[in-house]
């Protein structure tokens, strides 16, 4: 039986509604193909005895999807988006039924071309692989894949011959297949053989291209299992690559590159792998420890959540963060749960209200920031007036700005949130013992150099020359993983010069701080009962001054509280003394307790962050700021150099930024495309990456 906060196998309570795949229809108009990355249109099919045609809507079933809780309080109020799964009359879809993919348009991809000359004609009917397709859909969705059509990286990867038809949604069943039974045993290396008898014979291919493409892209068979971490070739020969950062993308990238064949360095400044990933170990007398994550510690969502499969490799256990958080005022004094939940209420209510806006105002609100829409919005409809309103209103946006590590003042109104829809879902749950195991497991054999301060990285046609202290790395790659705040400060200087549109990019987006007092006691005394209480300030200038709380008693091995410092006091907290820091926060937790007859001992040990000090990673984590958009952080993905330099972290993935499972995932992004380049030179053949869609830089060829 698990315990209270432990959090249980993740589908074992997720509803499976039924839904099937069905073949798009051709597209309406000739003259214009359809997008490769739109959702193929969705069609019932009707049973012959049907006299009435239900409409479209009849067949829809809505999936919940909960929006995005973002760092710290969840909303407690906050709405679900939800998208649709197809549904039949009187379960009248016969997967045998011929069908004819009337319309079919090829792949933009020289993979694609080579693919269709020889590979054999799929016949014109949907596989049945097994009984299970609807819940194997949902495996693959929580992995990131949408239940009914190809994601762009399929389509370059040349997965099928033509998007659209039968060959795509036999495919998307084999793929899904993969997925789901990597998922029952993620201990294992799951072999393509494994899948031979329940493919049919004429779909081997597609299980070729949809196994190789999982492989090389890091969707199975990733992880610290000793099962995987043995797949690591004994001779290296596919060639030399330079890693800057051992953080979690370096690290991802490290051990699949290593297991494609490449010989890898990483190059790391600190004495430490794990970036901004770091596990503390924190002690005191009588034989009191914890381990303190100073860094990245929330894994925010665990459906499909890498890190969470990780931590299950090692045989951990993730541990709810409870919902529950009350607040106190300046005297301590807890606030009115009426109260609370008021205030609680309008500001989500204004968050709603500033959506509208933005979509009312088109491309203006790039120009605008989420703080300016809000307090606007709060003036007119005079949502928070009294003293203790206005202070509950300046923690929730204390709260927003934790969770952007950015002010809302500097937040662009129209892209803030543009990563919700990808949200990873689930539980925001702690790792005992801390992330810095993940970051053990994962350096554990890949040569790693520490205290190697990288200033120049050379590119060209013949390799690339990483240049740390007097010492030269040469390569035929190199990724660089530094955080957006290295990049922003122009330490590491690109010979030749980045492209502008990147230098733009790195420009445009935010990169904001979040800081934090970690705090050793002899015992508990603020009771298990919850991970996270708040604190109010006057001041709107210190909103995010100590106004969040972490206990860590349950997962930390000792009796370990952090207070959190977020926006434009995460930067005044930068110069202020240590002994100051603990002094404040001791303040408040003896407002809050003392009066409860509970005496707050002196800490055994403290410990206070200065991330933006930190050369090696001047912030935190990246937003989208004021002028920036999604399409920024695919700019700052992009290769340069005709494949030799690539770019991996939380600031280069539009869907997962700011996150220690974006990072990760970002570097097996890298790492299958450099193996990509790599094979391609090696094949003589040119690899065509069309320039993201960005309207920054539309407008500039303009």
């Amino acid at each position: 039986m698990n315990s209270p906060n432990e959090t249980p196998d993740q589908f074992s309570q997720f509803p499976l509604p039924h839904f099937t795949l069905t073949p798009p229809l051709p597209n309406p108009n000739p003259n214009f193909p359809p997008t490769p990355n739109s959702t193929p249109t969705l069609t019932p099919v009707l049973d012959s005895n049907t006299n009435a045609t239900p409409s479209l809507d009849d067949q829809l079933l809505p999936f919940p999807v909960p929006k995005k809780r973002r760092r710290g309080r969840p909303r407690r109020t906050a709405s679900t988006s939800s998208f649709q799964l197809l549904t039949f009359p009187n379960d009248s879809f016969n997967p045998n039924v011929p069908y004819s993919d009337p319309n079919p348009y090829s792949i933009p991809s020289s993979v694609a071309a080579s693919t269709q000359t020889s590979q054999p004609k799929i016949a014109d009917e949907i596989i049945v692989i097994n009984k299970e397709s609807t819940a194997e859909a949902l495996t693959a969705l929580s992995a990131g894949f949408p239940a009914d059509s190809l994601t762009e990286e399929e389509i370059d990867f040349g997965v099928v011959s033509s998007v659209g038809g039968i060959e795509q949604v036999n495919y998307i069943l084999i793929r899904n297949h993969i997925i789901a039974k990597w998922r029952e045993n993620i201990f294992n290396w799951v072999t393509k053989e494994m899948f031979v008898d329940s493919i049919p014979q004429h779909c081997r291919t597609l299980l070729d291209s949809a196994y190789d493409y999982l492989v090389t892209h890091g969707y199975i068979n990733f992880g610290v299992a000793p099962a995987i971490k043995d797949k690591i070739p004994v001779g290296l020969s596919k060639g030399n690559v330079v890693i800057i950062g051992a953080g979690l993308a370096g690290l991802a990238a490290a051990r699949q590159l290593m297991r494609f064949g490449f010989k890898v360095t990483v190059l790391e400044g600190r004495k430490r792998a794990g970036g901004r990933v770091y596990t503390k170990k924190m002690e005191g007398g009588n034989r009191v420890s914890a381990a303190a994550d100073l860094g990245g510690s929330v894994l925010t969502g665990t459906l499909g959540n890498p890190l969470g499969i990780m931590a299950k490799q090692l045989g951990a256990s993730l541990f709810k963060v409870r919902d529950k958080c009350p607040l106190y005022r300046m005297d301590g004094s807890p606030v009115d749960p009426d109260m609370d939940m008021k205030v609680e209420t309008a500001f989500n209510r204004l968050l709603d209200k500033a959506s509208k806006l933005r979509q009312l105002m088109g491309e203006v609100s790039m120009d605008v920031s989420l703080g300016a829409a809000l307090e606007t919005f709060r003036q007119v409809y005079r949502d928070a007036v009294t003293e203790e309103e206005i202070n509950l209103f300046n923690w929730h946006l204390a709260n927003l700005e934790y969770a952007n590590a950015g002010l809302v003042s500097k937040l662009s109104l129209a892209f803030w949130d543009q990563d919700d829809p990808y949200d990873m879902g689930g539980d925001h749950c702690f790792l005992p013992g801390g992330n810095g195991r993940l970051i053990q497991a994962l350096a554990e054999n890949v040569p790693i150099l520490y205290e190697k301060t990288v200033h120049t990285i050379r590119y060209g046609s013949d390799g690339v020359q990483v240049t740390a202290g007097n010492q030269v790395f040469e390569g035929d790659m190199a990724l660089c993983t530094v955080p957006l705040g290295v990049l922003k400060s122009g330490s590491i200087k690109f010979v030749p010069e980045l492209p502008q549109r990147k230098l733009d990019g790195i420009k445009r987006l935010g990169f904001g701080l979040l800081n934090k007092v970690a705090m050793l006691f002899p015992y508990v005394f603020w009771g298990t009962d919850l991970d996270t209480f708040g604190h109010l300030t006057e001041d709107p200038s210190r909103r995010g001054e100590f106004f969040l709380f972490y206990s860590y008693a349950t997962v930390a091995g000792g009796p370990l509280l952090l207070a959190l410092v977020a926006g434009e006091a995460a930067h005044m907290f930068e110069t202020l003394p240590p002994t100051d820091a603990v002094t404040q926060v001791l303040q408040i937790l003896k407002g809050i307790y003392e009066p409860q007859g509970i005496t707050v001992p002196e800490p055994l040990q403290t410990v206070c962050t200065r991330w933006g000090g930190d050369p090696f990673s001047l912030g935190s984590y990246s937003n989208v700021a004021v002028g920036a958009s999604g399409d920024d952080y695919d700019i700052l993905a992009e290769s340069v150099g005709d494949g030799r330099l690539f770019f991996a972290g939380e600031a280069t993935t539009r869907r997962y930024p700011a996150t220690m499972h974006g990072a990760f995932l970002t570097g097996l992004r890298e790492a299958a495309n450099m193996a990509q380049y790599a094979n391609a030179r090696t094949a003589k053949k040119k690899i065509d990456r069309s320039p993201s869609n960005n309207v920054h830089s539309c407008a500039s060829l303009l």
